[in-house]
C-alpha cells in the first residue's frame, strides 16, 4: 500500500513539471518577442535639458491633441455632380416681393416657354402694405444685405449656412412693430407657384393677366403712366422646397425706380440640389443670378413693357450636398502620429543639441589648455599644464 501511493505522488509530481516548463518557456517567448525592452534605472540619466524638452513636448502633444479634437468635431460638406434625370415633376417657386404700387394695379403671372401658356398664379396673394419699412425692419433688411455682401465675398459661407438650416432664426421679413396710420401704398405679392421644370419668366408688370391663344396679355389701357412705379423690395425668392435659414441670393434685394417706365430684370440659372446633413435632408434648389435695369424709350430704341422680369432656366446639372465627419478611427491614426512624430523629433533635437554643445565646450577646453604655457630651465617654454603637488600647493 505504501508502495502504491508513493509510485502515484510520484507520477503527480512529474506531471506537473511538464506544466511549469511549458509557462517557463511561453514566457521566455514573450520576452523575445517584447519590441519594447526595459532599461534598467540606473542606466537612466535625467537632466535639466532633457526635462526642458520633455515639458515642452507634452505642451505641445496637449495642444495639438486639443486642435485635432476639434478637428474631429467638426464636420465639411461634399458636393457632388449628376445629371438630374427628373424632367416629370413640378418646379416649386416661392415669391415674397413687395412693389411700390396698388394692388389693382399689378399683375403677376408666369409665361411657360415650353407650352408657350400662362401658368397659374392662383396660389399667389396680393396684399396691401406700406412700401416703407419700419425701424426694425430696416434693421434685418442692413443685416440680411451684410449677409449678402459677405457671401459674395466668402463663398466656404455657404456651407455655415447648410449645417446651419432648421437651427437658425427665420430668414422671413418681420411683422410691423408700430402701428402705422400710413394708407397702403405698395402691394406685397407673397405665395409659391408650381411650373414645369424647363425654362420660364415670371414677370409683375401693370394689369392683370389675361389668357389669350397666342400668348397672354395684361389690362393696361387703364393704369395711367404716371402712376407707374416698380420700386421693389424682394424680401424672399426661391425654389424648391422652402428651407428656414436658407439665405438665397435675392433675398433683401431693394431697388428704387428712377423713371415711370422702367424694366427690372434678372436672369436666373436654377440648379437642382440634393441636402443631406445630420440635421435634415431635403431637396432644394440653388440658383445664380445677373440684374439688368433700364428706362424704356421707344424713340430711343430702348422697347419693351414696364415691369420686374424674372427670367429663370432650369441646369441639367444636379447638385448633391452631404454633411461628412472624421471617422473615429481616422482621428486615433492621425492622434498616434502626432504623439509619436513628437517625441521623435524632439529626441533628435534634443540629441543633435547635446552634441552641438559638447563640440562647443571641447573646443573651449581645448584652447584654455594650449592657452597655457610653464617656463623651463632652459629658456624654453611648454604648453602642458603643470602637475599639482603637494609642494607646490605651500
Amino acid at each position: 500500500m505504501h508502495d502504491v501511493f508513493h509510485s502515484f505522488r510520484n507520477s503527480g509530481q512529474n506531471t506537473a513539471f511538464p506544466q511549469k516548463e511549458n509557462s517557463s518557456k511561453t514566457l521566455n517567448l514573450m520576452k523575445e518577442l517584447d519590441a519594447f525592452p526595459k532599461v534598467p534605472e540606473s542606466y537612466v540619466e535625467t537632466s535639466a535639458s532633457g526635462g526642458t524638452v520633455s515639458l515642452i513636448a507634452f505642451t505641445t502633444i496637449a495642444f495639438l491633441t486639443v486642435m485635432e479634437f476639434m478637428v474631429y468635431r467638426d464636420t465639411w460638406m461634399k458636393y457632388e455632380y449628376e445629371v438630374d434625370k427628373d424632367f416629370t415633376s413640378k418646379l416649386r417657386i416661392n415669391i415674397d416681393i413687395t412693389v411700390a404700387m396698388r394692388c389693382q394695379y399689378v399683375g403677376a403671372d408666369v409665361l411657360d416657354l415650353a407650352e408657350t401658356m400662362v401658368a397659374s398664379a392662383d396660389g399667389l396673394i396680393y396684399e396691401p402694405v406700406v412700401f416703407d419699412l419700419s425701424p426694425q425692419q430696416k434693421e434685418w433688411q442692413r443685416m440680411l444685405q451684410l449677409i449678402q455682401s459677405r457671401l459674395q465675398e466668402e463663398h466656404s459661407l455657404q456651407d455655415v449656412i447648410f449645417k446651419s438650416a432648421f437651427k437658425s432664426a427665420s430668414t422671413a421679413l418681420p411683422p410691423r412693430e408700430d402701428n402705422s396710420l400710413q394708407s397702403p401704398d405698395a402691394c406685397r405679392i407673397h405665395g409659391h407657384l408650381y411650373v414645369n421644370k424647363v425654362a420660364g419668366n415670371f414677370h409683375i408688370t401693370v394689369g392683370k393677366a389675361i389668357p389669350h391663344p397666342r400668348g397672354h396679355a395684361h389690362l393696361a389701357a387703364l393704369v395711367s403712366h404716371e402712376s407707374y412705379n416698380f420700386s421693389h423690395r424682394i424680401d424672399h425668392l426661391s425654389f424648391g422646397e422652402l428651407i428656414p435659414g436658407i439665405i438665397n441670393p435675392l433675398d433683401g434685394t431693394e431697388k428704387i425706380a428712377s423713371d415711370h417706365n422702367q424694366m427690372f430684370q434678372y436672369f436666373i440659372t436654377v440648379v437642382p440640389t440634393k441636402l443631406h446633413t445630420h440635421k435634415i435632408s431635403a431637396e432644394t434648389h440653388q440658383f445664380s443670378v445677373t440684374e439688368r435695369e433700364r428706362i424704356i424709350n421707344h424713340a430711343a430704341g430702348s422697347h419693351g413693357v414696364s415691369g420686374i422680369f424674372m427670367k429663370y432656366d432650369i441646369s441639367s446639372l444636379m447638385v448633391t450636398v452631404t454633411e461628412e465627419h472624421m471617422p473615429f478611427w481616422q482621428f486615433l491614426v492621425r492622434l498616434c502620429g502626432i504623439i509619436g512624430g513628437i517625441f521623435s523629433t524632439t529626441g533628435i533635437l534634443h540629441g543633435f543639441g547635446r552634441f552641438v554643445a559638447e563640440v562647443i565646450f571641447c573646443r573651449f577646453r581645448l584652447g584654455s589648455y594650449r592657452s597655457t604655457s610653464v617656463p623651463l630651465p632652459d629658456g624654453h617654454t611648454s604648453n602642458h599644464l603643470p602637475l599639482i603637488t603637494d609642494n607646490s600647493t605651500h
